[in-house]
């Protein structure tokens, strides 16, 4: 593990769940991680009505909750020409509010040495504890071995990386998806790097749909790959999705809400609804980030 700036001051024994998937839109700039056009695409996808809560704001909302979050932007310049918001800003905002929020850095892997050299700096310099990538807004796969530093370096640095997979809300009912292609966001592509970096722990970003099944495959057969639930309300979750969480995939599935495009209420409501046994709720809504977090005592 790298040696990390700050603490977290979160206390998991008193929190009832960790949140693995939360976007900061906007930063204190005013500038958003999306051009306009894709961002509006995605707000009337997702019928979200508050696309843009301030980064302590969100540190507000957890806390009410008595929930954790991960929170993150995505670095997709060299793809959408359009720079990404202040990651510095997000990491430090995170460290004041240490006690509910875990900053996940991005880097571009298209902009190759420069990818490598921010995920050193985001990790040791400003304590990132993660990275996100979204391969489909980024426009890379994964599997290329023109990536394979960056995920070296993603490896020896000993922190998680969560990768979009599946379906696509951003450009969804555009012309072409505004060039955004899905099958960049295939989950088998994520088998090749998790087979070749066996020390990087890899989650799998919402229900793959239409890879369900590749993705259910790729957790039980990688002890470093992992699924986070967000994105979806669960009402509308595969079938062997829960099936699967509710037996073999029991200690790999991870409690997202993808907020602010879906809210945790709206998640955990419902959540709750589905047939998942008692003893395997707390496991996906806290006991599985926290072993993967290293928040244990």
């Amino acid at each position: 593990m790298a040696a990390l700036r700050y603490e977290l001051g979160i206390d998991a024994t008193r929190l009832e769940a960790i949140d693995m998937h939360v976007h900061l839109e906007v930063d204190s700039c005013g500038h958003n991680s999306l051009p306009g056009i894709l961002s509006e695409a995605s707000a009337k996808y997702f019928k979200a009505q508050d696309r843009s809560p301030s980064l302590d704001r969100i540190a507000e909302l957890y806390r009410e909750l008595n929930m954790a979050a991960v929170i993150f932007t995505v670095d997709a310049r060299t793809q959408l020409k359009h720079e990404p918001n202040s990651i510095p800003e997000l990491i430090a905002g995170a460290a004041r509010n240490n006690d509910v929020l875990i900053p996940f850095g991005s880097v571009d892997p298209r902009t190759g040495e420069d990818a490598i050299a921010s995920a050193k700096h985001q990790a040791l310099e400003l304590g990132a504890r993660g990275f996100k990538f979204h391969p489909s807004l980024q426009g890379f796969d994964p599997s290329d071995g023109r990536f394979y530093p960056l995920w070296e370096t993603l490896e020896t640095l000993g922190l998680p990386s969560i990768f979009h997979t599946g379906q696509n809300g951003m450009g969804a009912g555009l012309p072409g998806g505004h060039g955004i292609k899905l099958a960049f966001s295939n989950p088998l592509l994520l088998d090749a790097v998790a087979a070749d970096f066996p020390g990087l722990q890899i989650i799998m970003a919402h229900p793959s749909v239409p890879w369900q099944d590749e993705a259910n495959s790729i957790a039980t057969h990688k002890s470093n790959v992992f699924i986070d639930l967000s994105g979806w309300s669960p009402k509308y979750f595969p079938e062997s999705l829960v099936k699967g969480s509710n037996s073999y995939l029991q200690d790999k599935v991870l409690f997202g809400s993808d907020y602010p495009l879906i809210t945790p209420q709206k998640w955990m409501g419902a959540f709750a609804q589905l047939p998942i046994k008692d003893e395997i709720r707390p496991k996906i809504l806290k006991h599985n980030a926290v072993r993967l977090l290293g928040l244990g005592s």
